[in-house]
């Protein structure tokens, strides 16, 4: 641990003295011969970023891999976060039905979005994503590829938008602003829902819900169709309980868990597929139907922890809106 403060300390104070390391040149004759940036330029920034040990420790203990639900529903599923999305769509209603309107994706669900990434701006991260992408690219060899991509993106993205890498902030992954957007998600999906021409995912509430609407479009959300729906399953089975651990793309017709014994609501379809989602209470499991609105939910994070997270959070904040008296 030392040595590690000692490295980061020598690159903060003097990143000139430091020479790359065989990845980093490797990374800067990419950019050069793929993107057309400078040699001088990548290298200056990368020798201004600093190595964080904490960003290492957290990417490899994240809490949608370290709790079960009954430990990880409690941080988001709050009365109080409910009220500040109904109150942020209050002060935002007219962008929030503007969103609607032309994506087709609920209000709740930006909102809820929103609330359980940054509570609606409150914690947007610390982290300059420039030692963010460059720590985990570099040096967390499991994730190393995409983070360097992210490192390639975010290069990109502040040439386009006429920004100093050093400056931008964000998650100890490099999630940037309230909607906590990577840069691959910038570049191809944020949008200038002001028209201002700017994409300020910050500070500019029209842009964020713009964005994140975009995002949902764009991934084939379904509107007017459910999200999820609770089962009630009287005997456990081992092909029951083996299901639902990861994410995947429903790929089950409703038919097939009719023969495990499955009662599945009668207002879908045999032919709909599904997926069994099984969520750890402290002394039973909850079963879940995620459909296909579920399934683009966990595009913004493939968690089924995370996408029942913001259903559930949705439905609190929609409950507010629905009792809206303006």
């Amino acid at each position: 641990m030392k040595k590690q403060w000692i490295l980061g300390l020598i690159l903060f104070i003097s990143p000139s003295l430091w020479a790359l390391s065989n990845l980093e040149q490797a990374f800067v004759k990419k950019m050069v011969k793929e993107h057309g940036f400078k040699k001088a330029y990548i290298e200056k920034y990368l020798k201004k970023a600093v190595y964080k040990q904490n960003i290492i420790d957290a990417i490899t203990r994240p809490a949608e891999k370290t709790k079960e639900w009954f430990e990880y529903r409690p941080i988001f599923i709050t009365q109080r976060r409910a009220k500040q999305g109904y109150q942020f769509w209050r002060k935002n209603k007219k962008t929030f039905d503007k969103a609607e309107q032309q994506f087709g994706i609920p209000a709740e669900i930006i909102a809820a979005i929103i609330g359980v990434e940054t509570r609606y701006g409150r914690f947007t991260g610390g982290y300059r994503v420039l030692d963010a992408l460059s720590t985990i690219g570099f040096h967390y060899k499991k994730r190393g590829a995409f983070f360097q991509s992210e490192l390639a993106q975010f290069f990109i993205l502040c040439r386009e938008e006429g920004l100093d890498p050093t400056v931008p902030t964000g998650s100890y992954a490099g999630a940037m602003g309230m909607p906590q957007f990577i840069s691959s998600s910038f570049r191809n999906l944020a949008h200038d829902f002001d028209k201002d021409g700017k994409r300020d995912i910050w500070n500019n509430n029209q842009d964020v819900i713009g964005s994140v609407a975009n995002y949902f479009h764009h991934h084939h959300w379904h509107p007017g169709e459910a999200v999820a729906i609770p089962l009630k399953i009287k005997k456990l089975t081992s092909k029951i309980s083996q299901t639902g651990r990861k994410t995947k793309k429903p790929d089950v017709r409703l038919k097939e868990l009719k023969v495990l014994g499955i009662k599945t609501p009668t207002e879908l379809t045999d032919i709909e597929l599904a997926t069994i989602i099984k969520l750890e209470q402290k002394k039973h499991s909850d079963y879940w139907l995620g459909l296909h609105n579920f399934y683009v939910i966990t595009r913004y994070n493939h968690s089924n922890l995370y996408a029942m997270a913001v259903f559930q959070l949705s439905q609190k904040i929609r409950k507010l809106m629905d009792n809206d008296q303006v």
